[in-house]
């Protein structure tokens, strides 16, 4: 099952949840994935209600929180999660998202990410929020997320750190790291929260799949504007005319260079894969096949890609279909510090991990240390990792 989010609204960590209570996951499960994380009793508290946010009916997900004020680091909220008796692959993402909300807070403040201190997102409510969202999605089977654009509303907030502007710069600086797509705001305030950007740019694909609808559910905000504060999910199976398609050019006549730009390009407009393949062409000239794997919804926007970004003529395109293990992202942890690393699931199972090789790069960077004994050593805790799992 696939599902996408609608964010007429925007979305924070509590209206993702009443998506997800309202498309069907049973309130008492929240309950039991935050209970696993062995927090006092007496500290936390969820419930949910149907209330109307205009016109639109929706569920409101309340966490209510007892909790004096703590500055956790990333490795404190990496711990509570990792001894949590949840799924392997809530875990993982849950980790993942606090990890990518940990490299914004360091980018925006200036400081290496083992010393960002977690103010609002490292409280319980945003734990819960994030926790809760990962095994909402796991507990409906929902196997990709795809996400819309995502509205940004302007004004001022207040935080941690003082009076800040809106978009909150993490929030600003995590869509921004996931290349996020944008979409009119209905009004002023903060319509997409760290939680809510930190969960689209680790869960969701910006992309609107072609799917057969099954249900939906909808989510309230704390707010009630003057617009109807909700994000929307939809469930569905994926449909067959939501293939892939292949699209490939043969060139000739162009500056090498030029190559890199166009392949960024091209993945940041939505291609799964590109890739150059040398080839003769005719009067025996050197040439190169350039080609690219995306969803066939994306076909007119990729050949006009290419027709303007290189000096082909015309394009080729083929119908193509892929069979996907499941991915998910982790973290381990090295002698240089936390690495990222891709993994790969087959029914439910963890079946590989791979060190992901920029994260890679940010660490040997950010420690002096050479980019190839930062991989190996991350390429051997995945082993461990995976093997472990096994």
């Amino acid at each position: 099952m696939i599902a996408y989010l609608d964010l007429p609204a925007g979305l924070s960590g509590d209206m993702f949840l009443g998506c997800l209570i309202d498309a069907g996951w049973p309130i008492d499960a929240l309950r039991a994935s935050i209970a696993a994380l062995k927090l006092p009793a007496d500290s936390w508290q969820v419930r949910a209600e149907e209330v109307m946010r205009g016109p639109l009916r929706a569920t409101l997900v309340h966490v209510d929180t007892q909790e004096t004020a703590q500055h956790r680091h990333l490795s404190d909220i990496r711990e509570l999660i990792q001894h949590a008796e949840l799924p392997p692959a809530v875990r993982d993402d849950a980790i993942a998202v606090f990890t990518r909300l940990a490299h914004a807070e360091a980018q925006v403040h200036g400081e290496p990410v083992e010393h960002v201190h977690f103010h609002e997102v490292g409280a319980l409510d945003a734990i819960i929020d994030i926790v809760g969202a990962a095994a909402g999605l796991h507990g409906l089977g929902i196997e990709r997320l795809y996400a819309s654009g995502a509205p940004l509303g302007s004004g001022w907030t207040d935080s941690a750190h003082g009076r800040i502007p809106l978009p909150a710069p993490a929030t600003l600086a995590l869509l921004t790291a996931a290349q996020a797509p944008t979409r009119a705001s209905p009004g002023p305030g903060e319509l997409i929260t760290p939680t809510g950007a930190a969960l689209l740019a680790q869960l969701a694909r910006f992309e609107s799949p072609d799917l057969r609808l099954m249900r939906t559910g909808s989510g309230a905000g704390q707010r009630n504007p003057a617009w109807p504060n909700v994000a929307r999910l939809w469930l569905g199976e994926e449909l067959a005319a939501g293939a892939m398609v292949e699209i490939s050019t043969n060139i000739d006549d162009m500056n090498p260079e030029l190559y890199g730009a166009v392949s960024q390009r091209l993945f940041a407009a939505g291609a799964r894969d590109v890739w150059l393949t040398p080839v003769q062409m005719k009067k025996g000239r050197p040439g190169v096949v350039l080609s690219a794997i995306a969803p066939a919804a994306l076909e007119g926007t990729l050949c006009d890609l290419l027709l303007r970004e290189t000096t082909t003529l015309g394009v080729r395109v083929h119908p193509v279909r892929r069979h996907e293990a499941g991915r998910g992202q982790g973290v381990v942890e090295t002698r240089y510090g936390p690495v990222q690393v891709k993994l790969k699931r087959i029914d439910g199972a963890l079946w590989g991990a791979m060190p992901e090789y920029d994260d890679c790069l940010r660490v040997a960077e950010a420690t002096g240390a050479p980019v190839r004994l930062v991989y190996e050593a991350a390429l051997a805790q995945a082993q461990d990792l995976a093997s472990g799992d096994a």
